[in-house]
């Protein structure tokens, strides 16, 4: 994955929550749905703390030097670091949250292994994305060479990204939705979060981390 654009324009990707705020809080909302009350939690790919922060993260991981600073002004501490190499130790939090994160790493299966390790067994992963099988997701894929950030970007259906959780050793998928309107379309004030995917433009992802079953599968939870 390429930070160099996030590294220089962090402030304009910042702004974009400002600028739409009811898309943001359905966001979190969809998130909320999924954490765990309580606990301690790590926001893996924490950009500039949008999201960590009002969702209580201890700490946040970041590859971007110029993300990473905006977030830990916000009040996130944040470590410069990437998901696929976590200078954290086996087994230490409770809950994990990668929001658009998946979109831009070259190897998910080792950044969701890598989380795997650092969340105690029963731990929860939380995983935000544009959902590719969604009108917006589709919108999305069809302009993403002419956006700055998404032209770096795969998107991933969610059904394909619960695929990929299962397959390195979490379990129990459960999906949530917000159903975020097409640009065409009369925009709302306050957005509906529902179960499930495939409608919703973007969709919250929790699972449970099963190092037993990582291990039976033949990919283990950890290596640092």
């Amino acid at each position: 994955m390429s930070v160099e654009v996030f590294d220089r324009l962090a402030r304009e990707y910042d702004g974009w929550f400002d600028r739409h705020l009811a898309l943001y809080l359905a966001e979190l909302e969809t998130l909320r749905r999924l954490l765990p009350q309580g606990g301690i939690g790590v926001e893996i790919g924490a950009g500039s703390g949008r999201f960590g922060l009002p969702l209580g993260a201890a700490v946040g991981i970041e590859p971007s030097r110029a993300m990473a600073k905006i977030g830990l002004a916000r009040g996130l501490p944040t470590v410069q670091a990437v998901g696929e190499h976590l200078p954290l130790r086996d087994g230490c939090f409770d809950w994990a949250l990668l929001v658009t994160v998946i979109c831009f790493v070259d190897d998910v299966p080792t950044l969701l292994r890598e989380t795997g390790r650092v969340l105690k067994p029963g731990g929860r992963i939380v995983i935000g994305l544009i959902d590719l099988a969604s009108p917006l997701g589709r919108l999305y894929e069809s302009q993403r060479d002419a956006n700055p950030f998404y032209r770096h970007a795969r998107f991933y259906t969610a059904g394909e990204v619960i695929a990929r959780l299962e397959q390195v050793g979490f379990r129990e998928p459960t999906a949530y939705q917000a159903m975020i309107p097409l640009p065409d379309e009369p925009q709302q004030e306050s957005i509906e979060v529902r179960p499930g995917h495939g409608e919703g433009g973007f969709v919250g992802i929790g699972a449970v981390w099963s190092p037993l079953r990582s291990q039976l599968s033949g990919n283990p939870g950890g290596f640092v």
